[in-house]
């Protein structure tokens, strides 16, 4: 997979906008190879809409209540996306799983905090403590049509301490996956990669 450069980025969030924050910092700096052409919620009110707001970019919200059933909302999600006519899309922290219609249009990377394949879907973390590892962490991954179950592009791992909690854990977790989904979209915007079965490799420039 080649990408364009600068690569066009449709950020997808459903809250506060760390991850988008991430993002729109990096984006913001010189010789970075990816700009952020639209910011996309499917609620109102968030904080992410108004980060993207107070930069000017423009955004959008496509509700899951305004649309009879998921399949007219994907594609209405997919219809809003497509009108940036973006090279990627970023799932950062999009709490909504994609639809066949979007998946099939669109290249999407996904963070999930922990080391996939281990403790998919929403409660990774608690899931990760529960298990008792010793190591857990965060992963950036292609989308697919199942939950976190797309090819890994990156990974980095994160110590469990003995007396964490949920919460805590969480907070370190965040802090790499901000930097991890920066760095490999840099990387992506560099030189792409080669997705081979379920191996994903950079090719750098």
């Amino acid at each position: 997979m080649e990408l364009p450069t600068p690569v066009k980025l449709v950020v997808l969030a459903s809250g506060s906008g760390t991850l988008l924050q991430a993002v729109l910092d990096a984006t913001g700096r010189s010789g970075f190879p990816a700009k952020v052409v639209a910011v996309g919620a499917d609620r109102t009110g968030i904080e992410a809409l108004a980060r993207a707001e107070r930069l000017s970019i423009p955004s959008f919200t496509v509700r899951v209540a305004d649309h009879p059933d998921r399949a007219a909302w994907d594609k209405a999600l997919t219809e809003a996306v497509a009108a940036y006519r973006p090279d990627l899309v970023v799932s950062a922290g999009f709490m909504k799983i994609l639809g066949e219609q979007f998946l099939g249009r669109f290249t999407v990377i996904n963070t999930h905090p922990a080391l996939l394949p281990s403790f998919p879907g929403m409660h990774a973390v608690r899931d990760a403590l529960e298990a008792g590892v010793k190591v857990t962490g965060s992963t950036v991954h292609f989308a697919d049509a199942g939950v976190d179950t797309g090819p890994i592009i990156a990974q980095e791992a994160v110590v469990v301490e003995s007396d964490d909690t949920e919460d805590v854990l969480h907070e370190r977790i965040k802090a790499v996956e901000r930097r991890l989904l920066v760095e490999t979209i840099e990387r992506l915007g560099r030189g792409g990669c080669t997705v081979d079965g379920r191996k994903v490799t950079f090719r750098e420039h």
